[in-house]
């Protein structure tokens, strides 16, 4: 046969083509069968009633369609090659070789899923119909397709009646990997001996080049073999009685899996497809017996074959990648063996998910699952990135290679040929040429290269010499192929670095594993010795992207969804655990912190004072309570504690977390840190808003000074983040606590603002509105009255200066900015009742402010005046509002000086520059800025707000203004009556009264300059006149004949000294010319007098 003839065949690119387009077919019936057979995707028209008629007539007719065969080009191919009498041989046409076998492979593949997909009639038939009635005619491919289909019913029998003619060639290719698949298909104890993949066995070559004659044999899927061997006998079963060595290749591949490929997860149960076909044919119960002698073999070693190798890889693997990440040289000579290692790994995982989702009933599940998988994955992961990162270690080293000794040896096996026609000389030559033509300076100038015209020549040198009577007989050369073969895998270094890896290392039909997989994950999060390697999971995710094929692009969004899906499941868990491990650490840190608190101790003061006096016997039942520090001590370091654990695993999921800043997924960049992040984020608030253990039912709530210290123990903890993952420490902090101080968080549960803003209103103030609870000045907190029927707390323990500060701290400006407010709305709550109380009584009031130098008139008309003990409670009310206001206040002026000293000295300079000339809304935006601060001003913005907004509805300014002179009076005139209140007497302990109307005088005082700032009026004004008549009614109070109603008089008096005291407007010279100072020093020393004589009383 001429060459020009064989030319004409194009065996290379016929191969080429054809097995792309049989691998689109594949995926596309794949595709076709997943979508019908799921019920959330099948096709609706299947279900249509309306269609039921017409699907049941084609399926039933479909058999009788007027059909002819037609030649498929698959089967045309494999006839000229047969026809050729083409050599093949994997050590030397390796290219040609697997090429067929590929193509028998996917052809078989094809055949068996078509089989399996139950509504391919159907599918046709619809087509059909619709092509007609849309064109008038069928498709003309409608034919070939239908008669394939009809034809194949029982697959099996009808490809081996089609492969018989090209048993030969088949049974020829199949050969050619005996020895290969023998010395490749091995346990790990013979791989441990032969000390595979390891470099420091034979040290003193470890420079020396890892070649081999056949190289692209070395890295070839041992998988892909199996299938080869297993699909081609069984179309060729007659080989397996002729040929011992077929027989012994056959069952030598029976024995390593219970289940091979068809494609993705569609998987043929070799054995029982196999007996099933050979049970049908005469002359085959020898076979059959050894069939099932390989299955019984199969089921019982496989299974631990495959995890001793598992084992055996991890350790080699991890010896390899450690050594060759700290010599990144040595990749260069030896890059063969990372491609290999990815192979054996890539099989071996393969094999495990495969027979994980396939094989239900064993008498060993442990065979079928590993915990220790995501180390295997992890190293492919890292060696993969060793050899992207190096790539210029691999293109320097090999385009030396290339140039220096491959093409010499080539051009010495091309002049040592015995013959050499002139077409292959010249196609040999230009490989010699262009080798010897490469430099290292195309590598340091980043120069591409491309050797894809290079390796296209040599597979159709390899067709055109395999061929029967072939000029140069590439069987009869076998170094041609050899060297070519070597000379392929090194140009694949230069210019195909990620097809080789997808070669070797591609992982991407996992994808349609998931259940296996994500098993796989939970078995490595629970072992802890792997949670290091458990990123290598979500890094698997970014292999799916290469299962989409050209000739099925609507599987896109499918794939896409999974691996997202997928990844985002495996980083949820791992951070989640992270989060679960930090907020555990932190909670310890808490525990050992509130050890640390004050309130602990009060037993060692105990112990210290009992020293000191007699020494007491320690009461039974009472353990001994170890002091602070105590954890730190221990005798032997061997025995780990809890928070020695959770150090551990944290560690590790940092470790993994931290592996890569970030991947892509279909287009997507997924960065793990992000997941721990917002885990964190999330978990923390919760945290804080625990530690506050609020209840609403019992209003029982933790000292925001305790609250605190336990945020500040999470706090130094999450800020020590940094060494274990990088993570935004700061900004997580941030935003958390900043969070803290709105009234809902980002997921709209409430915060440490609203609970203690709830708190001090429903639980603290409420009390005190019913004198359970006092204000003491000399104390500058509330204190609760010892009575029956007393809170459940200590008053003084959530209102003292330290924790207004602490409050202060954990709500910042923004969450008392809250408080104010709603401290304000109940403000002015009260004063709409006040002023509703005031109209009730307007007549008399009106009369009373003008009776204030005529006594008689005013004694007449003060009777007439109705709920006036209502007035002075909601006055008091206000103050008590007032009052813990300004103490929180105080704590937020005393936190902000802390933090911000720079800012806070301009703002209070700012607020000394205001005077009374100053513009009100000038002023009142200053006194708002100061506010804002805790800077306590002569007029309280927010109060001004919350009245400027709460005027009566229809009433004209002039009106509400009348009102708000009036409350002054009603106010005035009503003091008299708190001297007949036992509980009116001043105490000088607390520098206030035991039923709060010390607190009288900030109301007044704040509640008269912010209605009178609304109104724009003279604030100094007004206030002499309350003073005035206060100091009138007062004075008629000593005229008092019934000692009740002057029971606590001289009390009452001080309350005058209070309300100057209180404001900026009054002065002790204003107070003097209308209540003389005489009749307030008398009534201090009155009231100290009897202060001293309850106290001795008592004692």
């Amino acid at each position: 046969m001429s060459l020009p003839s064989i030319y004409q065949n194009k065996f290379a690119e016929k191969l080429t083509i054809l097995n792309d387009r049989g691998q689109g077919v594949l995926v596309r019936i794949y595709n076709i069968k997943k979508t019908c057979s799921d019920p959330k995707t099948r096709p609706p028209f299947f279900s249509d009633k309306a269609m039921e008629s017409s699907i049941k007539f084609i399926s039933k007719k479909f058999p009788h369609l007027d059909v002819r065969s037609s030649t498929d080009h698959v089967y045309e191919l494999l006839n000229t090659i047969d026809a050729n009498q083409c050599f093949f041989d994997i050590h030397v046409n390796y290219d040609f070789t697997k090429s067929y076998l590929d193509l028998v492979v996917t052809y078989v593949s094809l055949v068996l899923l078509l089989a399996r997909t139950e509504d391919r009639r159907l599918l046709i038939g619809l087509y059909h119909c619709a092509h007609e009635m849309s064109h008038g005619s069928s498709d003309p491919s409608f034919t070939r397709l239908g008669q394939m289909v009809l034809e194949y019913d029982h697959p099996l029998k009808k490809l081996m009646e089609e492969f018989g003619p090209h048993t030969k060639a088949v049974t020829s290719a199949l050969l050619s990997l005996h020895f290969l698949f023998a010395r490749r298909n091995q346990g790990a104890e013979q791989w441990r001996s032969d000390q595979l993949l390891s470099l420091l066995s034979t040290t003193g070559t470890m420079l020396s080049p890892a070649s081999s004659d056949t190289m692209a044999c070395e890295y070839l899927s041992l998988e892909v073999m199996e299938r080869w061997i297993l699909m081609g006998f069984l179309v060729c079963p007659g080989a397996l009685s002729s040929s011992p060595q077929c027989l012994e290749l056959w069952r030598l591949a029976l024995q390593g899996s219970l289940y091979i490929t068809l494609l993705r997860d569609e998987a043929l149960q070799i054995h029982k497809v196999t007996e099933e076909l050979l049970s049908s044919l005469k002359g085959y119960g020898k076979r059959v017996a050894d069939l099932k002698e390989c299955k019984e073999h199969a089921v019982v070693h496989s299974g631990s074959l495959h995890r001793g190798r598992r084992v055996y890889l991890r350790g080699a693997v991890r010896e390899l990648e450690a050594l060759l990440e700290d010599q990144p040289g040595l990749l260069g000579p030896k890059a063969l063996f990372v491609f290999m290692a990815l192979s054996f790994c890539r099989d071996e995982v393969r094999w495990l998910v495969r027979h994980a989702e396939h094989v239900t009933k064993t008498k060993t599940p442990e065979d079928f699952a590993d915990s220790h998988v995501a180390e295997l994955l992890f190293l492919m992961e890292q060696l993969r990135s060793l050899v992207r990162r190096r790539v210029g270690v691999l293109q320097r080293y090999h385009v030396q290679y290339l140039a220096r000794f491959d093409a010499l040896v080539l051009s010495e096996v091309i002049q040592n040929l015995s013959v050499c026609p002139e077409e292959e000389s010249i196609i040999l030559s230009s490989f010699v040429s262009s080798l010897s033509a490469l430099s290292v300076k195309e590598v340091d100038d980043k120069e591409q290269f491309d050797f894809t015209p290079l390796r296209l020549d040599w597979f159709r040198l390899q067709a055109y010499t395999s061929v029967a009577k072939a000029s140069l007989p590439l069987g009869s050369n076998p170094d041609v192929g050899r060297i070519m073969n070597l000379i392929v895998f090194h140009t694949k270094l230069l210019d195909s670095l990620e097809e080789l890896l997808a070669e070797s290392s591609d992982l991407s039909d996992l994808c349609f594993y998931p259940r296996p997989v994500e098993k796989m994950f939970v078995a490595t999060m629970e072992e802890s010795s792997m949670l290091r390697y458990s990123i290598a999971f979500p890094l698997l995710c970014s292999h799916f992207s290469h299962c989409v094929h050209p000739m099925c692009p609507e599987e896109y969004p499918h794939l896409k969804a999974i691996a997202l899906g997928l990844c985002n499941k495996f980083l949820e868990e791992m951070a989640w655990q992270a989060s679960t491990c930090i907020m555990d650490v932190c909670a310890e840190q808490h525990k050992l912190s509130e050890q640390l608190l004050p309130k602990h101790c009060a037993s060692t003061v105990s112990k210290a004072r009992n020293k000191k006096t007699l020494k007491q016997s320690a009461k039974k039942g009472e353990p001994e309570r170890d002091k602070p520090g105590a954890e730190s001590q221990r005798k032997d370091r061997t025995l780990t504690t809890n928070m020695d654990k959770l150090h551990l695993i944290l560690a590790e999921l940092s470790l993994s977390l931290n592996h890569v800043p970030n991947f892509t997924i279909f287009e997507h960049m997924v960065t793990p840190a992000e997941y721990l992040s917002s885990h964190l984020e999330t978990r923390f608030t919760k945290a804080i808003v625990a530690m506050a253990g609020y209840s609403q039912a019992t209003q029982e709530v933790v000292r925001p000074s305790e609250v605190l210290a336990g945020l500040s123990a999470y706090m130094t903890f999450i800020q020590s983040l940094g060494q274990f993952v990088g993570l935004d420490t700061g900004r997580i902090i941030r935003s958390v606590l900043l969070q803290q101080t709105q009234p809902r968080d980002a997921a709209g549960e409430q915060t440490l603002t609203t609970i203690y803003t709830n708190w001090y209103l429903e639980a603290l103030l409420r009390q005190a509105s019913t004198g359970a609870i006092v204000l003491a000045p000399a104390l500058q907190a509330f204190t609760t009255v010892p009575r029956e029927g007393e809170p459940p707390f200590s008053a003084a323990e959530f209102s003292d200066v330290s924790e207004m500060r602490a409050l202060a701290e954990l709500i910042g400006p923004y969450g008392m900015k809250f408080l104010s407010d709603n401290l304000m709305w109940h403000v002015g709550s009260q004063v709409t009742e006040l002023k509703k109380l005031v109209n009730e009584n307007m007549d008399t009031l009106v009369q009373l402010r003008s009776s204030s130098c005529k006594p008689e008139q005013m004694a007449a008309l003060l009777p007439r005046l109705t709920s006036a003990e209502n007035v002075l409670k909601r006055m008091t009310i206000i103050g008590e509002i007032l009052s813990f206001r300004a103490m929180a206040q105080q704590g937020l002026r005393e936190v902000f000086s802390h933090h911000c000293p720079f800012l806070m000295g301009p703002i209070e300079c700012l607020t000394d520059v205001v005077t009374p000339e100053t513009d009100i809304q000038v002023t009142l935006s200053i006194f708002e800025l100061a506010s804002a601060t805790g800077i306590p001003c002569e007029v309280d913005p927010a109060l001004v707000n919350v009245l400027a907004s709460s005027k009566t509805d229809g009433s004209s300014p002039e009106e509400d203004y009348k009102v708000a002179c009036l409350l002054l009076v009603f106010l005035a005139v009503s003091l008299p009556l708190l001297a007949s209140d036992p509980a009116s007497i001043y105490n000088t302990d607390m520098d206030g009264y035991n039923n709060n109307i010390h607190c009288l005088a900030k109301a007044i005082i704040h509640v008269s300059a912010a209605l009178f700032t609304v109104h724009n009026k003279n604030i100094e004004t007004h206030l002499k006149e309350f003073l005035l008549l206060a100091s009138v009614s007062l004075l008629h109070l000593g005229q008092e004949m019934d000692k009740v109603r002057a029971r606590n008089r001289d009390s009452i008096s001080l309350l005058m000294q209070l309300i100057v005291a209180e404001s900026s407007f009054l002065t002790v010279d204003m107070l003097e010319a209308c209540f003389p100072y005489v009749l307030l020093r008398n009534a201090y020393r009155e009231v100290c007098r009897e202060n001293m004589l309850s106290r001795v009383h008592l004692h």
